[in-house]
């Protein structure tokens, strides 16, 4: 999997943006949705697309949140702002414009704060990383996107740092490969 690096840049910026307002009643997600094409041999990352978060402003996704997840995955879910679910609009909206450009919908990547050490006390003994969680696992089931990219960012020593892994619809790990620009190698 090719990813580029000013989609990378992008995302980073709006996750540190939601980072700044982490508190530990209010997890503050970041999700975005890949868009690009599948070449022969990998798929390449070209763009991302924001949308907003349904569990925040339509009942019935609260609801069927409630009776479907809650249950299987534990009560930190009850919170709207944990976990998110495409508002459905607005993933139609950017599958018509990407098509418009000859792309493709080709996964997610979310943002996994270093929540054990911002959340509550009962989150400190489970860390999050790049590695998906028993939720994204099924969630990147349920979607069949071919591409799942988890972004772990923590903040330490006053800056960000991130790593970042590739996981397919079956939640197998992805090469990932991000586009470095001539002057980031020193060329």
């Amino acid at each position: 999997m090719l990813f580029s690096g000013d989609v990378l840049r992008r995302f980073l910026g709006a996750a540190a943006t939601e980072y700044a307002f982490i508190t530990p009643e209010e997890p503050r997600p970041c999700f975005a949705v890949l868009l690009g094409t599948f070449a022969e041999d990998a798929l390449v990352v070209s763009d991302l697309a924001f949308g907003r978060n349904a569990r925040t402003t339509d009942p019935s996704a609260r609801a069927e949140f409630a009776a479907a997840i809650v249950p299987r995955f534990g009560s930190a879910y009850e919170n709207p702002v944990r976990a998110w679910w495409f508002e459905p609009a607005d993933l139609l909206r950017i599958t018509r414009d990407a098509e418009a450009r000859g792309l493709d919908v080709l996964g997610s990547l979310h943002l996994h704060p270093d929540w054990h050490r911002l959340g509550p006390e009962c989150e400190r003994d489970r860390p999050l990383s790049e590695r998906p969680t028993p939720m994204d696992e099924y969630v990147f089931r349920a979607a069949g996107w071919p591409l799942n990219v988890v972004c772990y960012l923590e903040r330490r020593r006053g800056g960000f740092y991130y790593s970042l892994a590739a996981w397919d619809g079956d939640c197998a790990p992805l090469s990932l490969r991000v586009h470095a620009s001539a002057e980031m190698v020193g060329v």
